[in-house]
């Protein structure tokens, strides 16, 4: 393998690494079958993680039609959820082992 080849490799790599760094991430907690921020104002057209931190001794269900995702967080446990890119406009979503209480909304702004 020549070195202008090794160069190109290991430039495609580094740049890989530095993309999945800039991933903006924003956090929700769950905390008496609430989350917290109730609204949560992440950029259009752009992928973004969640990190959810279940405080409550029981579990939780992150769910949102909206959005097609679904995840159980144990009672002191945390997930990681990838969503987008997204168009603007907003997304539920809800607990769903406390629905009436545990409820959020995802707007997606320019």
């Amino acid at each position: 393998m020549n070195n202008s080849i090794k160069y190109t490799l290991f430039a495609s790599l580094l740049l890989g690494a530095t993309t999945k760094a800039e991933v903006p991430t924003f956090t929700l907690e769950i905390r008496d079958h609430l989350f917290y921020p109730a609204q949560l104002v992440v950029p259009a057209n752009t992928k973004v993680k969640l990190i959810i931190i279940n405080r409550d001794a029981t579990p939780e269900e992150f769910e949102s039609y909206e959005l097609n995702r679904e995840k159980i967080i144990m009672g002191g446990a945390k997930a990681i959820i990838f969503i987008g890119p997204l168009l603007p406009g907003d997304y539920p979503f809800f607990g769903e082992f406390n629905p009436k209480t545990a409820q959020g909304l995802i707007r997606v702004e320019n």
